[in-house]
């Protein structure tokens, strides 16, 4: 690893850590020519499989399309960036697990609306209106109600596991 201040072939690692939810791992280094010091990720490089759109179309996977999704739909929420990141991480692992070369972005939708229903509900219905194309009011009140009742049933079961 070249020192970026000095351009310095020999560096020595200083601190290593994991980072983004175990994605990556954060390297402190210091340069031993100019005693600089920095920081480096590195991560493993794997190929994603190629999306398939609702107009059959094939592009490649594109991470920034679907954290501004996400973004967008958590826009003026209190949700912290570590659980933007973890939630984004958690869908990057089930792609990968896939093993498939090309996946729906229907399959990529349900994956955001279930991270999203967990972090925020607010989220969930706004990406859920645009991702499902609600027409009216009435659309709205409907998904509303089923996120209540699915609430409200998580809130049995943990209840009667509490119980027992």
């Amino acid at each position: 690893m070249r020192c970026p201040f000095c351009l310095g072939s020999e560096t020595k690692v200083i601190d290593s850590r994991e980072a983004n939810d175990g994605d990556q791992i954060r390297r402190r280094r210091e340069c031993l020519v100019c005693k600089e010091r920095f920081t480096t990720y590195e991560f493993a490089e794997l190929s994603f499989p190629r999306v398939i759109k609702r107009d059959n179309t094939r592009e490649t996977f594109n991470e920034d399309k679907l954290k501004r999704g996400m973004v967008k739909a958590l826009e003026k929420r209190p949700v912290s960036t570590e659980k933007i990141e973890s939630a984004l991480s958690r869908i990057k692992r089930r792609l990968r697990a896939l093993g498939e070369g090309e996946v729906s972005s229907e399959v990529l939708g349900d994956w955001m609306m279930d991270e999203l229903r967990e972090i925020d509900d607010v989220a969930y219905v706004r990406f859920a209106s645009v991702y499902r194309s609600f027409q009216d009011v009435k659309a709205f009140e409907e998904e509303i109600k089923r996120l209540h009742e699915e609430k409200r049933e998580e809130e049995t079961v943990i209840g009667e596991m509490i119980q027992s």
